[in-house]
C-alpha cells in the first residue's frame, strides 16, 4: 500500500452490479461533507457520454482500456485540486480486470501494471455484495447497467477475488434489508477511515 503522506487517503467503494455501493458513497460523503471528495465511477461517466458499449472482444478491451485510464486520470485530478481531503472512489483500476475478455491477467498485461501495482494506489477497500448473490432484484438508479442476475454473480465472484487481496479489505454482505445492508456498509466505512487516520 503506497504511503498516504504523499496524497489524500483513497477507499474504493466497489463490489457486483446491484450492489449499493453507489448509493453508501453517497450518503458517506453527505455524511461526512468536506472531508470526503468523491471520485465518481469512470464506467458510467464513459457511456452515458456516448461511448460506445458493444460485446465483441475487441470492443470490450477498448472499452476497459479507456475506462482504466479515465479512472486514473479522475483519481489525479481530484488529488491535485483536494490534496486535503479523503478520495471516495466510486470503483477502482482494478475493477476492469473482472470486466475483459479473458483471464484478469491479460487485463493487467494490456495496459502495464499489475493487480498488486493497482491495489496499491489505494488505502482501503469496501466490498459490496451483489444483491443477485441472494437471488434479489439488482434493478436500480443507474440506467447504464446492463447486466443480468447470473451475469452479476459471477462479475462478483472474479471482483471479490481481485480486490479481497487487499490488506484492508472488507467485505460487506447481501442482506434482505437493504437499509441494515447500507448501515454495516457505512459503519465499515467510518471504521476504516478512523483506522487510516490513526496509522502513522
Amino acid at each position: 500500500m503506497a504511503s498516504s503522506s504523499t496524497r489524500p487517503l483513497r477507499i474504493v467503494v466497489t463490489g457486483g452490479p446491484g450492489g449499493g455501493k453507489t448509493t453508501a458513497a453517497d450518503l458517506f460523503r453527505r455524511e461526512m461533507g468536506t472531508e470526503v471528495v468523491a471520485v465518481p465511477e469512470s464506467a458510467t461517466l464513459l457511456f452515458s457520454g456516448g461511448f460506445p458499449r458493444e460485446t465483441e472482444p475487441a470492443a470490450r478491451i477498448a472499452a476497459q482500456t479507456a475506462i482504466f485510464h479515465v479512472q486514473r486520470n479522475l483519481e489525479d485530478v481530484k488529488t491535485a485540486k483536494h490534496p486535503d481531503r479523503v478520495l471516495l472512489c466510486d470503483r477502482g483500476t482494478v475493477d476492469g480486470a473482472a470486466y475483459w475478455p479473458g483471464e484478469p491477467a491479460g487485463f493487467f498485461r494490456h495496459l502495464n501494471t499489475s493487480l498488486e501495482a493497482e491495489l496499491q494506489r489505494y488505502d482501503g477497500v469496501i466490498f459490496f455484495e451483489s444483491a443477485a448473490v441472494g437471488g434479489m432484484s439488482i434493478e436500480g438508479n443507474n440506467p447504464m447497467r446492463i447486466e443480468d442476475a447470473t451475469t452479476a454473480r459471477a462479475l462478483d465472484l472474479k471482483l471479490r477475488e481481485l480486490w479481497s487481496r487487499h490488506p484492508r479489505y472488507t467485505f460487506v454482505p447481501n442482506n434482505h434489508s437493504f437499509f441494515k445492508k447500507i448501515s454495516v456498509g457505512l459503519e465499515a466505512l467510518q471504521s476504516l477511515l478512523t483506522q487510516l487516520r490513526e496509522t502513522p
